[in-house]
């Protein structure tokens, strides 16, 4: 049998769609923050402790050489530590640099201790040891603060810097910010551009993790702009490129463009060494926007143009991963072997037990891994990787690498051997406080006790899985395309196979809390994914929100649907439905498609209505909805997708017996909305076709209506830009926005936008925009009403873009539609719902409601096609 060419692989792209899409975009680790290194240069700070980065080789060989008075002893410490750092043995470094601290202070150079106290600092943040890191620099700025004579600029900014990603990775973004600006200030007293330029680049991240998009993308064009003014050299080829890794960690499309101009530059003048690495990033990159073919081109030619092992291996290891993602075994088969035998030839280095591992965990998502390599090697792998990470005191790659090799004996049913090395995992990683490694190891864990039938050990070891994930919160969001943990193969599962434990066997009230809090703790882990950090969360009771309101959590696991019920002083109460996912997910499919008007009104009828018997009508039957107003859903999965007004008991709609709200979970439900018959409102739309989007001539009459309904301020058309818009919201103590244009909600955070005259604004940004009232609560946006908006084609998780821009958007309330919906008809229902909301004493889910069964009973649009899609997301008050 010939062996399969990777140059075939791109004649196969028109029929792949990656069986791991989401592989690429998560992170069970903190953000990289970009490290301005002075003179040296730019890189990345390697803070991903487990991540095999190409550009952790730029960060180390541009590590800051010492500024200050050489030693006296025939030894150079400093160059000792930075030789080691370079080639990722930390443990050795630290070592050496303690040494070094010892020596300048033995001889009173203050300068060089401090320098090398700084350098600790750095090294320890590599191997976790965050507490041990913060004395170190506090030190080592306490130590420059005295020295006589004072230190030098060059020195503060290099301590400033190694402080500001400390404080950032411990999650103190502004006050990492304040140590970045102070950093900056030395590098240009010391007349350093380039260690100027990398402290605004990491300025530049820590707005974006504070929530100022705009501000962070604006900071990031001037960077660009002041680095193109800058001659061609290899300072420039690294500053693009930190630039470029920059922009694309805050999800900026023009990362591409910047990582292409410094790879043209590099070829330019041939600084060969840099090529590599950026034809990986721009391979990444590639692998983001889902073109494995101009992906597959970045990485050979990376193997190409390589200088030395280690950047030939990051290229094959980027190339095998690309071809299993997309699910091309054969173009993998034949790497393995030369990876394989590459990484048992390395010496042991923090990045040689990383690839190691990383190589190891492709392997292990794969379905079938014996048929590209024997197991019985991969243990062994994982067997040397192991002494390996104990010989250079690598605690966290040991931890790693047991959990690999667990998971590895767990494939070949020797359970005793798997759970006794997941176990050591574990202890490893709860003395570390890894809570990564934590996550994954209690989950083998208790996955191991299930199977061997130990309910009650195999719920606290997933209990200790999720309160992991919990902790992270920040850190589980970070982009990363190389990292081996997805939040939906990763992440998604602890939670759903702890809930489905908990609620199997007539579940307790206690079980039922705790799964109910994990469904909600799902939900903000869900949105905290979505938009690469964490999202603000506000624990309410459902009694302090609307003691009116029940509160349904339908929960679709396995073999069945179990819905969770939630009402003001009574204990919560569980329905199950015992249907297997697929048949249930096929059903909510059937909906969608029946929706369709042209579709038989019978066959959408009769789906709507077996949905109805699982979701509402046990509880119906249980008397359970007597003195409710409103159901409140927080809808799993699929579920999200469709419209629940819409469900039909075979007589009626539920929209026309309860008003009908969803939530993302109350702990995300923003403050109590206060009851005003006087609504102001800012008005905008664009009813004409702009590039790529058709015109929606009923745009016009739908916002001149509403500013004749309620007291408003109109941008239409032309004035109706994102700057126009911002001033407005600014200026203005509107309780209503209403935007009528077009727009899409997807899982994808930068398919997530909404159109404006001056083009497509991102979910980031709009967001920041309508916050744009500074925080006080009181000066909060009341209602976003997001009207002619569509969900992405092919998308099954698209309503999330949706909850998101109604978290992250400050509103009390949210309304959008789901899909399109004819334009006259969207204006008659918006018309009649400002109508009803301006009666005193209505709630916005029950003015929603009256408008719906107006435009079903008096009207033409009488089809759920033109008013089911319209759902009101958040308070609903």
């Amino acid at each position: 049998m010939t062996p399969a060419k990777a140059s075939d692989f791109s004649r196969d792209l028109k029929n792949l769609s990656p069986n791991l899409s989401f592989a690429k975009t998560e992170a069970l680790n903190s953000p990289p923050s970009l490290q301005g290194l002075g003179a040296g240069g730019l890189g990345l700070a390697l803070t991903f402790p487990h991540d095999v980065k190409s550009q952790a080789k730029a960060s180390v060989q541009n590590l800051p050489p010492s500024t200050s008075v050489s030693s006296s002893q025939p030894t150079n410490w400093l160059e000792q530590g930075r030789n080691l750092y370079r080639s990722g043995r930390f443990s050795e470094a630290v070592t050496i640099w303690q040494r070094a601290t010892q020596q300048y202070h033995t001889q009173g150079d203050r300068l060089n201790e401090a320098l090398s106290l700084s350098y600790l600092s750095l090294t320890q943040q590599e191997l976790n040891q965050w507490q041990a890191a913060q004395q170190s620099i506090e030190q080592s700025l306490k130590l420059l603060q005295t020295a006589k004579p004072s230190a030098d600029a060059i020195l503060w900014a290099q301590a400033l810097n190694t402080q500001a990603n400390l404080q950032l990775h411990t999650g103190k973004a502004e006050t990492a910010l304040e140590s970045w600006q102070q950093a900056q200030k030395f590098y240009e007293q010391a007349g350093d551009k380039m260690g100027s330029l990398g402290s605004q680049i990491n300025q530049a991240q820590a707005l974006q993790t504070l929530g100022f998009y705009r501000r962070s993308k604006q900071q990031l064009e001037v960077l660009t702009q002041k680095l193109q003014e800058m001659p061609d050299n290899e300072i420039k080829v690294i500053g693009l490129r930190s630039l470029g890794l920059a922009l694309q960690i805050i999800g900026d499309g023009k990362s591409q463009q910047v990582l292409e101009q410094s790879l043209a530059i590099a070829d330019k003048i041939a600084a060969k060494p840099q090529l590599s690495s950026i034809l990986i990033s721009l391979g990444k990159t590639a692998v983001d926007l889902q073109d494995p073919e101009a992906a597959l081109d970045y990485f050979e030619q990376a193997q190409h143009e390589a200088t030395n092992p280690g950047d030939q291996l990051q290229a094959c290891l980027a190339k095998f991963k690309l071809f299993l993602d997309y699910d091309k075994p054969e173009f993998a088969i034949p790497l393995a072997p030369q990876l394989l035998q590459q990484l048992r030839e390395l010496p042991p280095s923090h990045t040689s037990l990383y690839a190691a591992i990383n190589f190891v965990a492709t392997l292990n998502r794969q379905s079938n891994p014996d048929q590209i390599l024997p197991l019985k090697d991969l243990a062994q792998l994982m067997a040397v990787t192991v002494q390996s990470a104990q010989q250079i005191q690598d605690a966290p790659a040991q931890a790693y690498a047991l959990h690999q090799w667990g998971k590895l004996y767990r494939r070949r049913q020797q359970g005793v051997q798997a759970q006794e090395l997941t176990e050591k995992s574990l202890d490893i990683a709860r003395q570390l406080q890894a809570n990564d490694i934590i996550a994954q190891s209690a989950w083998q864990v208790g996955q191991l006790y299930k199977q061997q039938g130990d309910r009650s050990k195999a719920i606290t070891a997933y209990t200790e899985a999720v309160n992991a994930l919990k902790a992270l919160r920040g850190d589980l969001v970070a982009i990363n395309p190389d990292v081996q943990f997805s939040f939906r193969t990763s992440v998604e599962p602890v939670y759903r196979e702890l809930v489905d434990l908990l609620l199997d066997n007539q579940p307790s009230q206690a079980a039922l809390i705790q799964a109910r809090e994990l469904i909600e703790a799902l939900q903000i882990a869900e949105l905290d994914n979505f938009f690469r950090e964490a999202c603000l969360d506000k624990t309410q009771q459902i009694d302090q929100v609307d003691p009116t309101a029940t509160v349904l959590y339908p929960i679709i696991l396995p073999d069945r649907l179990t819905v969770i019920l939630s009402k003001a002083g009574q204990p919560l109460r569980s329905y199950v439905t015992h249907k297997f996912q697929a048949e249930i997910e096929q059903t909510l499919d059937n909906f969608l498609v029946a929706l369709n008007p042209v579709s038989d009104s019978r066959d959408r009828d009769r789906v709507s209505q077996q949905i109805y018997d699982w979701l509402i009508r046990p509880a119906q039957g249980d008397e359970a909805f007597i003195d409710t107003k409103t159901l409140v859903f927080v809808l799993d999965g699929r579920l999200r997708n469709i419209p629940i007004a819409a469900l039909f008991d075979g007589k009626q709609y539920l929209i026309e017996k309860y008003a009908v709200a969803l939530s993302p979970g109350l702990q995300l439900m923003a403050m109590r909305s206060r009851h005003q018959n006087h609504i102001t409102a800012i008005v905008g739309g664009i009813s004409q076709s702009r590039p790529g989007f058709s015109a929606l001539p009923a745009v016009e009459s739908e916002v001149k209506q509403i500013s004749k309904a309620v007291s408003s301020s109109l941008l239409l058309n032309q004035e109706f830009t994102s700057q126009a818009l911002a001033k407005r919201v600014k200026s203005s103590s509107a309780g209503v926005v209403h935007l009528a244009t077009h727009g899409q909600f997807s899982s994808r955070l930068k398919d997530t936008f909404l159109l404006t005259w001056d083009g497509e604004v991102n979910v980031k940004e709009l967001s920041e925009l309508l916050k744009n009232r500074g925080s006080d609560p009181s000066k909060a946006i009341e209602l976003l009403v997001l009207s002619a908006c569509d969900t992405a084609t092919g998308d099954d998780r698209a309503v999330l873009g949706l909850a998101g821009l109604a978290v992250k958007s400050g509103a009390r309330s949210t309304i959008a539609t789901l899909w399109p919906v004819k334009d006259q008809a969207a204006a008659m229902l918006m018309t009649r719902f400002y109508d009803q909301l301006r009666q005193p004493k209505i709630t916005k889910a029950e003015a929603l409601r009256q408008a719906q069964i107006s435009l079903i009973r008096q009207t033409d649009f009488h089809d759920p096609f033109f008013w089911s899609g319209f759902v009101l997301i958040g308070n609903w008050i």
